[in-house]
């Protein structure tokens, strides 16, 4: 175990089971993940591992004799009656025959209905009776010769999530914590490795977890296909329950008129409609003017009076265009049904608190899933669950204020997204100026997305300066990443379809690249300091540095991290981009000093050679040396023609990408990666003379 894993045992024993275990043990079985975890957190929640070796081989069996798989039904349903009971793992489902006048179960896999249910544990556990809830029970068979007489009857069930936890233990453990332990504990805890994700894309994550501790609250995401949206809805609580585009009705959603039967809203903490995307759907209009109305006054009516509900909403949708494309020819709510998009429509989308890019979120592939400890799930979710009788949303207003011009649909937007951020990560209260400050702009950022989009969709909506001011008054301006990357998309509007230019956040300084622009435009050297944001694409080393790098015949790079594999590539492509900035019968002496690796630096000098041998043959004389005294922390790269240009990253700049796979672009071209958070300053320098040195 490294010292997060220790730490995490040492400080919540017995809450916390190491996240591969999951897929040890699943097997084929089409169970959530709350499930698998229920049944590890009861046998191999330790560090032990002869203990979980052994809780492993018990969950198996437990899983083997009792988890009904649809191609066995018939085989279980016949030891049912052989034995005369027999306990099984299966979602159940109850609702009330009125012409018996009796609760009557359906379980999904194995096939059975009308199974006797009393009503004192429907009373005890309602969910059963909207969507169905996952349950360890005993099934007893009891043959009647009476007519429609069910054989099948519940002798005791048991839902699968925990019945109670110690709240005040969780806060006392959380503050043994940083902020990033924390926040690695909780990724780890939803089945990711934090290695890696950087810290916006971590936030990202757990956005996904403020519709569990947070009442009311209404998210949408959308992005492309197989970035894990709908896994934290389905998967993660019980508490929650996904549904899909196509069953999302009035009577599921609210009430059926004609049992009177209240629908999801009025069980669940959160309801999840995937599909929520698709241009060509048509969405019931009466369905959209009572989740308006939901979302907007927390309750609804069908003609039966006002009800209340505590649900949260969630849309997920995929997308089926990258970001310059929407925001070049519409917006980025433009793969929503138009429905969602005129009039009526868009008052939904005015409802929603954060807007999460789903762009940001790549596809996951096999090392973003943890294999280190992490909650029990169903103990996150219970633990998530507590927290929405809580309000955190004043938090900031010691230190921050936002500005007057921020209407109170937008506020509200900000204050519940920072409320559950601040539930998720500080719910002992203690927390630093600077983060109560990212926290905020994260929540400003998200709200800003969606009225953004609006302002694009429709001119009527206000133009707003999503400002807010410190305790000294300053004004500090939040922008999305959106308009960081493509301002000059980004503030292009379509009104009934004619192209206009909106300056309602003023201009943009960035970068252009050169892919958006077709040519490289002319560029201007001069000192200029460039922040960019985590997520950011459309970097390269060509754009970025090639400019500065131009005309001069040699470059001195000073990086003391140039020793693990994908560091050196970083310093080769920054070669590449030397090679291409110079005419091919010049020769650029490049020298490199870093430090020597403590364990590979053999390997590490080999590559060094072999680099030198191949830079040769392109008017490349490359050197480099070690720097003994382990002093050098400082990254930049001086040229012989007066220019230095400090990199407070030094060449690693870029997030993880798939190195091995040379079929996705973000191998082949630095643009489609997204980096990390980095700044970057461009000074002019005297260059010293030759006699300069001697007299030296």
């Amino acid at each position: 175990m490294n010292e997060l894993d220790q730490k995490i045992n040492t400080h919540f024993p017995g809450l916390v089971v190491r996240k591969d275990l999951v897929k040890t043990v699943k097997g084929n079985a089409i169970v959530p993940s709350y499930v698998l975890e229920y049944l590890l957190g009861q046998y191999c929640a330790t560090s032990d591992e002869a203990t979980i070796q052994t809780g492993i081989e018990t969950v198996r069996e437990i899983l083997a004799k009792h988890y009904v798989h649809r191609n066995e039904a018939g085989l279980i349903r016949s030891n049912i009656k052989e034995k005369g009971r027999y306990k099984v793992i299966d979602k159940i489902g109850v609702a009330l025959n009125d012409k018996v006048n009796a609760y009557q179960a359906e379980f999904e896999n194995l096939g059975i209905k009308k199974v006797l249910v009393d009503s004192g544990t429907v009373k005890k556990h309602p969910k059963l009776l909207v969507g169905g809830v996952w349950c360890i029970c005993d099934i007893e068979y009891e043959f009647n010769e009476e007519k429609d007489a069910s054989p099948w009857i519940l002798a005791s069930l048991k839902p699968i999530q925990l019945s109670h936890f110690d709240y005040d233990g969780y806060l006392d453990a959380r503050k043994q914590f940083t902020t990033g332990e924390w926040i690695d504990v909780l990724l780890q805890s939803i089945g990711l490795n934090p290695e890696v994700f950087g810290r916006r894309s971590k936030l990202i994550q757990l956005v996904r977890l403020i519709p569990f501790c947070e009442r009311n609250y209404n998210l949408i995401e959308l992005g492309p296909k197989g970035t894990g949206k709908s896994h934290i809805f389905s998967e993660f609580s019980p508490h929650g329950t996904l549904v899909s585009g196509g069953e999302a009705t009035l009577a599921k959603l609210f009430i059926n008129n004609t049992t009177g039967k209240i629908g999801l809203v009025g069980y669940w903490d959160v309801v999840a409609m995937d599909e929520f995307a698709g241009s060509n759907k048509k969405p019931d209009i009466k369905l959209i003017d009572t989740l308006k109305n939901y979302m907007a006054n927390k309750s609804f009516n069908r003609g039966t009076g006002p009800q209340g509900a505590e649900a949260s909403m969630v849309f997920i949708g995929n997308t089926s265009h990258n970001v310059p494309y929407m925001l070049k020819h519409g917006n980025l709510f433009m793969d929503l049904p138009e429905t969602y998009r005129n009039t009526d429509g868009q008052a939904i989308l005015d409802r929603m608190h954060w807007y999460l890019p789903g762009w940001e979120m790549e596809n996951l592939r096999s090392e973003m899933f943890s294999e280190g400890y992490g909650f029990v799930v169903d103990y996150l979710a219970e633990v998530l669950r507590s927290l929405r009788s809580q309000d955190y949303s004043d938090r900031y207003q010691k230190y921050f204020s936002l500005s007057s011009d921020i209407s109170t649909r937008d506020r509200d937007g900000i204050n519940k997204t920072f409320s559950g951020l601040m539930k998720i990560l500080f719910p002992h209260g203690e927390v630093a100026v600077e983060e109560i400050e990212e926290l905020l702009r994260f929540s400003i950022e998200g709200r800003k997305r969606v009225k953004d989009q609006l302002m694009r969709v429709d001119p009527t909506y206000g133009n707003v300066h999503f400002i807010y001011l410190d305790s000294s008054e300053q004004a500090k301006n939040v922008t999305t990443l959106e308009e960081e990357e493509y301002p000059h998309y980004y503030h292009t509007t379509f009104f009934d379809g004619e192209e206009g230019t909106s300056d309602a956040n003023g201009p943009v300084d960035a970068l252009v690249m050169c892919s958006d622009a077709g040519l490289a435009p002319e560029v201007v050297l001069k000192e200029k300091h460039l922040t960019f944001q985590e997520n950011q694409k459309g970097i390269s080393f060509d754009d970025l540095l090639g400019p500065y790098l131009r005309g001069t015949t040699s470059i001195t790079i000073t990086d003391p991290y140039i020793r693990l594999f994908y560091q050196i590539r970083n310093f080769m492509e920054f070669l590449e981009t030397v090679v291409k900035h110079k005419a091919q019968d010049e020769e650029i002496a490049v020298h490199l000093v870093t430090m020597e690796d403590e364990f590979k630096g053999e390997q590490q000098k080999e590559t060094f050679e072999k680099i030198k041998e191949s830079s040769s043959a392109v008017g490349i004389n490359f050197t480099w040396e070690f720097d003994d005294t382990g002093t050098i922390h400082a990254r930049n790269i001086v040229t012989s023609h007066g220019w230095k240009i400090a990199l407070d990253r030094g060449l690693d700049i870029f997030q993880h990408y798939e190195m091995n796979d040379a079929f996705t672009f973000a191998n082949r071209l630095q643009q489609y990666r997204p980096c990390k958070a980095f700044e970057v300053t461009f000074i002019r320098h005297k260059q010293k003379s030759k006699s300069d040195e001697e007299n030296a």
